[in-house]
């Protein structure tokens, strides 16, 4: 495996990553259940106290479908990844996979959530904006990183390893 390869790899990643969010999270766009489930519980009863309640449970039809889709384009990239890495086994394939996943999920907490959406307005759900210390809950994104993240994380690393593996 080429080492530095990973590294700009996740540099990558991380770029491709907040191009998806803004995309997916900004603006007067209408929000969806798969986009409000990422927010604390204080800010979606907040929220809909003025907009039709929907089922943001990860249970939910929208959210599950918004997750395997996730992990279907969050597969297709990784598996170039570790291609481009040199992955040649299915544990090269799983590792760089997983260490890609669990990057992301760092940067995803650490910077996006703690840094950027909660201090920008642009990502405030409607009818929340005045929920400054709702927005800054470390701890809701920092149990979201580890579980579920991990969890999920294992799921396209494990279809990476076996794509990997297959390819020879």
């Amino acid at each position: 495996m080429v080492w530095y390869v990973f590294v700009v790899e996740a540099i990558v990643f991380a770029g491709l990553f907040t191009t998806i969010l803004f995309a997916t999270y900004h603006g007067d766009r209408i929000y969806s259940p798969e986009c409000i489930h990422n927010y604390p519980p204080d800010i979606q009863e907040e929220y809909f106290k003025t907009h039709e309640r929907v089922d943001v449970s990860y249970k939910s039809k929208k959210v599950v479908m918004a997750k395997s889709c996730g992990i279907i384009l969050f597969t297709v990239i990784l598996i170039i990844c570790a291609k481009l890495a040199g992955a040649v086994t299915f544990w090269q394939g799983f590792a760089i996979a997983f260490g890609l996943m669990v990057w992301i999920g760092a940067y995803d907490t650490f910077f996006l959530d703690w840094v950027l959406f909660a201090n920008m307005k642009m990502f405030r759900l409607e009818g929340t904006e005045h929920m400054d210390e709702a927005y800054h809950q470390k701890w809701f994104h920092l149990k979201g990183a580890i579980f579920p993240g991990l969890v999920f994380a294992l799921i396209p690393a494990a279809l990476v390893g076996l794509f990997i593996s297959l390819m020879g």
